[in-house]
């Protein structure tokens, strides 16, 4: 069973040194449930890798006020905020302490633009915010998909749902005006990155309607690196010695790099899917509906 802990914070939003297409991160959460054998996020705020990192979740249970305390100083200029970068907003400790309706309020209240990137469908709980941020300012749902194939995402993705769950979400999302996108991230190679694989998920994406498809090959780092090898060796040995080889640094070589991106993209392409994450943030940003229309949902 998980331990949540309690915690506070000094600050909610977090620059980022690369503004593009993001300038902030918000996150609630430290840890992560959804327990991803591949997180690259285990080895940050002094977690020791998979098992530190997937069953001790810090809660930050103030960062309501000191978020808006950030949203309503004059000097906010009501940049893009990526929530989730680190850690997923709506992971199951989110059902429990339902913070993101509180700030999905105040996004709207200071017309703040957001990402939220997800691997669960909890998000559609706060379908009726985001629906009302999404006529007053930019917003994008993105999920994260690695395979369809449930028998992989279970032994993967242990504490997301399934990858058809995630696309029937941002289907959902199509009713509103934000945009919705495919984080295609990681493929993984030998495991992920077929083409049967890689069809089968542009074909769910084109049937969601998404965006745009926004694909990446594995890169391991860090407390991340022995944490995947260790389960690749526990789980998958047949393909430890192929995977060893690959990543022998952070990232898989540019040979290998150039063979995946090369069955890729035509098949993206094939399917008429776009890769600009930028595309629908200049779209979106364009006109805006009257705010006064959305004032009743930040007193329900």
């Amino acid at each position: 069973m998980p331990e949540y802990h309690a915690i506070t914070c000094t600050t909610a939003l977090h620059e980022l040194k690369r503004k593009i297409p993001y300038g902030w991160d918000l996150n609630i959460y430290k840890g992560c449930r959804h327990g991803c054998r591949y997180c690259y996020a285990m080895g940050t705020h002094g977690f020791s890798g998979y098992h530190d990192f997937s069953s001790n979740i810090s809660v930050k249970t103030n960062i309501i006020e000191v978020l808006e305390k950030q949203l309503s100083s004059p000097n906010w200029k009501r940049e893009i905020v990526n929530i989730g970068g680190v850690t997923d907003s709506y992971q199951p400790a989110e059902a429990q302490y339902q913070l993101m309706p509180e700030i999905l309020r105040l996004l709207i209240k200071y017309k703040t633009p957001a990402i939220i990137s997800t691997k669960s469908d909890l998000v559609l709980r706060d379908y009726d915010l985001i629906d009302a941020l999404s006529r007053i300012t930019y917003i994008n749902v993105a999920a994260t998909v690695t395979t369809l194939d449930e028998s992989i995402r279970k032994k993967i993705e242990p504490g997301a749902v399934s990858g058809q769950a995630r696309f029937e979400m941002l289907k959902a999302f199509r009713k509103t005006n934000a945009s919705v996108g495919h984080h295609l991230m990681p493929i993984i190679p030998t495991l992920t990155d077929d083409s049967e694989t890689l069809t089968a998920l542009f074909a769910a994406g084109k049937e969601a309607g998404i965006d745009y498809v926004l694909p990446g090959a594995l890169y391991l780092r860090g407390a991340t690196k022995p944490a995947f090898f260790d389960f690749i060796k526990t789980t998958y040995p047949e393909k430890y010695d192929t995977l060893w080889r690959l990543y022998k640094k952070g990232g898989a070589p540019k040979e290998y790099k150039d063979e995946l991106y090369g069955r890729l993209n035509p098949l993206r392409q094939g399917f008429g899917l776009s890769n600009s994450y930028s595309k629908p943030i200049k779209e979106k940003l364009k006109v805006y509906p009257p705010a006064e229309e959305q004032v009743s949902f930040l007193n329900p």
